[in-house]
């Protein structure tokens, strides 16, 4: 068995169940110790507080190790609609959870990230921060700020040895997009909708995050992955 996490810290904020829960599985099963955030305690052996996004609180993190090697943001929202029907409420709600969020739950745990010398930072963006799809506007407008964050924090903090990359997935069936693929009729529009023929899976992006947050991929910062079945790139 690959032990590639073996003494090594991870932090993943929203690990109970979909992306989250599959990178915690894939990093305890590589002989990593995982600590979790979040509203919900996930159902594995590890380390857990609880922690929300809208609400944050620094006290959440006080027990934590000193040293961290890695640090996974999952939290996040769906919500579609025309641009008209969007409130200014909408805005600030997914503004507050993908970007606000991501800064509350970084910013106490950066020193410890530093202490590791070599940690990587995976946030999640969406193929709609790139590509223009419709009724995205809300969150395709949060996640290009996230992704902003993420180029500006890997500039900052690249000689402290600190790497952060985004994965920006398209539909994934998770729990979030539960409603998107409510139905078989909606399950294969949306495969239909992506060059290779299918939506994407909770393995498919844990994958690619835990493959960011390992030492081979040591020399890869600042980058915006598209785990997308082709969609934001192909015809």
């Amino acid at each position: 068995m690959a032990e590639q996490f073996k003494n090594k810290n991870i932090l993943i904020i929203g690990a109970n169940g979909g992306i989250g829960g599959e990178i915690a599985k894939r990093v305890l099963a590589d002989g990593g110790t995982v600590y979790a955030a979040g509203r919900t305690r996930p159902d594995l052996d590890l380390e857990f507080a609880a922690w929300d996004a809208t609400k944050p609180d620094d006290a959440a993190f006080a027990n934590l190790p000193d040293l961290l090697h890695g640090f996974v943001y999952c939290a996040g929202t769906i919500n579609l609609k025309p641009f008209g029907r969007f409130s200014l409420e909408d805005f600030e709600s997914d503004y507050k959870i993908n970007v606000l969020g991501a800064v509350a739950a970084l910013q106490p745990n950066i020193n410890r990230l530093k202490k590791a010398k070599k940690s990587g930072v995976v946030f999640f963006s969406t193929v709609a921060a790139n590509t223009g799809l419709s009724f995205h506007t809300s969150i395709a407008t949060a996640k290009s700020a996230l992704q902003g964050l993420s180029l500006a924090l890997a500039s900052e903090y690249a000689a402290a040895g600190i790497r952060f990359n985004v994965v920006a997935p398209s539909l994934t069936d998770t729990p979030l997009a539960e409603n998107l693929l409510s139905t078989e009729e909606k399950r294969e529009a949306s495969a239909k909708r992506h060059p290779m023929g299918r939506f994407g899976s909770a393995s498919d992006m844990a994958a690619a995050a835990t493959f960011l947050l390992s030492d081979e991929a040591g020399w890869i910062t600042g980058q915006i992955l598209g785990i997308d079945g082709g969609l934001g790139k192909l015809k």
